[in-house]
């Protein structure tokens, strides 16, 4: 998840553009132990800072990205804890779990923590691309301005949902799993395009264009799915017959219940 913002912000920032909290790659500061990770984002974009040590590179930054596995933020809040200027840096954890009062409760002992700005954000993987579904949670003491300027910054690879934190679990489910749960549609939709004749490579080009035929259909109407459905389903036509076998076999069912698995 990590590569993917570093990637989407620094594309953004390449191309600019009004309310970019990022104006070029120098203000992207990136720390890793492994050089090589370091060195293949400095290929791509050389005008990123690069750093080994995670105290280094959070020097002096507007907003640090905690963006690790979930068990590695308690030891990256250590390295960085000395370091970090609460009064003037906002905190944000990207770590699944990790929410603003387990981050506050890392930082515990640290002066002027209780006043901190931190936020827990769960974006996805369409980040890369400018396409991610993020959501943003401010911490109890947040001020508005420390809540637009991290969704700004968001903004920037993609759409933002502000949100309460007991809202971060159930968007993680919708947006970040909820992007296996769609390929595997694909897959499906795919596997019966070959069923009926076409090589995969033509079925996944005729899968992909139709999911995303489907979603600019939405996005510049602004119909509810129920509605387009009913714009493309004739009476006694070959789409209600379809319809009625996704129902039949527990679709909606399913697709439910996969998305709430994750919050038991």
């Amino acid at each position: 998840m990590g590569g993917a913002l570093i990637k989407g912000w620094a594309k953004a920032a390449q191309k600019g553009g009004a309310g970019n909290v990022l104006s070029s790659e120098a203000d992207i500061n990136i720390a890793d132990r492994n050089t090589q990770v370091l060195d293949n984002f400095k290929q791509t974009f050389p005008g990123i800072n690069t750093f080994t040590d995670n105290a280094e590179a959070v020097k002096g930054a507007d907003i640090v990205v905690l963006a690790v596995k979930p068990w590695l933020v308690e030891v990256v809040a250590d390295e960085i804890a000395p370091v970090i200027d609460f009064d003037n840096q906002i905190i944000v954890s990207d770590a699944a779990g990790i929410t603003t009062e387990k981050l506050e409760g890392f930082f515990s002992g640290q002066e002027g923590v209780g006043e901190a700005q931190f936020f827990y954000v769960i974006p996805n993987i369409g980040a890369e691309f400018g396409k991610s579904m993020s959501f943003v949670a401010p911490g109890v003491s947040v001020t508005n301005e420390a809540t637009e300027k991290v969704a700004a910054l968001f903004r920037m690879v993609g759409e933002v949902n502000v949100c309460e934190e007991k809202m971060v679990g159930p968007g993680m489910m919708m947006a970040s799993c909820g992007i296996a749960y769609i390929m595997r549609y694909i897959r499906a939709q795919m596997e019966a395009g070959v069923e009926m004749g076409f090589y995969p490579k033509d079925a996944q080009q005729i899968a992909m264009q139709t999911m995303d035929g489907a979603i600019t259909l939405l996005r510049e109407t602004g119909l509810h799915p129920e509605a387009a459905i009913d714009k493309v389903t004739t009476p006694g036509g070959t789409t209600i017959k379809g319809l009625n076998e996704l129902d039949h076999a527990g679709f909606n069912s399913a697709v439910i219940r996969s998305l709430k698995a994750g919050l038991k």
